[in-house]
């Protein structure tokens, strides 16, 4: 069986293993102007858990942490401060949530796109401290709902010619067979470039996110 030919009878087991999680869940927003619409999930990423929203060609995902003050993963309805993604649960910004009664806890965004296939090249954002907020409303019936706009820095990432290189064929079919989870789960797999035989360019700019909103069943 020739490389081609097993690229293919691997991408068909990935397909077949993982099937389509059906959920009521929603999430729309306009990223940079362009609509982004997809049906969102909660899911564990280290010590916290993020929703996640993703959609495929070209690969994208939209993930959102959200902390209420002193309670962790218990989130109440308030308003959300949106810090640094990077760095989101500091001292320093902890103790601006407890000074500034208004807010009910943190919130970080991350956003990822492939901007070449498979997996070559990358535009990702991350939120800072800049004094955003997102609104959280918090239902009886389970559901946690919310809105938001922000504005992230912007970079762009490709993968390295010696990962390419001596990755190789395995390289390649990892790369196809995670783009065929995240299209049939529905949740993201190794979608982020950062630490994993990519470069980050000199180029920075801006993804703006405007009129977003969320539904996500919590329990």
């Amino acid at each position: 069986m020739n490389k081609q030919h097993i690229l293919l009878a691997l991408l068909f087991v990935t397909t077949t293993t993982f099937g389509q999680i059906a959920n009521s869940n929603t999430l729309k927003a306009q990223i940079d102007g362009k609509e982004f619409s997809t049906q969102p999930r909660r899911i564990r990423i280290g010590n916290f858990w993020w929703i996640t929203a993703n959609t495929v060609k070209p690969d994208k995902s939209l993930r959102i942490w959200l902390s209420a003050y002193n309670k962790g993963d218990i989130l109440e309805t308030g308003t959300y401060l949106v810090v640094d993604a990077d760095k989101p649960d500091t001292k320093e910004n902890r103790k601006k949530v407890e000074d500034l009664t208004k807010y009910k806890g943190l919130a970080a965004i991350k956003y990822v796109e492939e901007t070449r296939e498979p997996r070559m090249e990358y535009h990702t954002g991350k939120s800072q401290n800049a004094d955003e907020t997102i609104e959280v409303k918090m239902g009886a019936d389970g559901y946690l709902e919310a809105t938001f706009s922000t504005t992230l820095v912007g970079n762009y990432w490709k993968e390295k010619a010696t990962a390419t290189v001596f990755g190789g064929m395995g390289r390649l079919v990892s790369k196809m067979e995670d783009k065929a989870i995240t299209k049939t789960s529905g949740y993201d797999s190794t979608i982020d470039p950062e630490g994993n035989g990519y470069k980050k360019q000199d180029k920075q700019d801006q993804i703006v996110i405007t009129n977003g909103s969320f539904k996500l069943k919590m329990n």
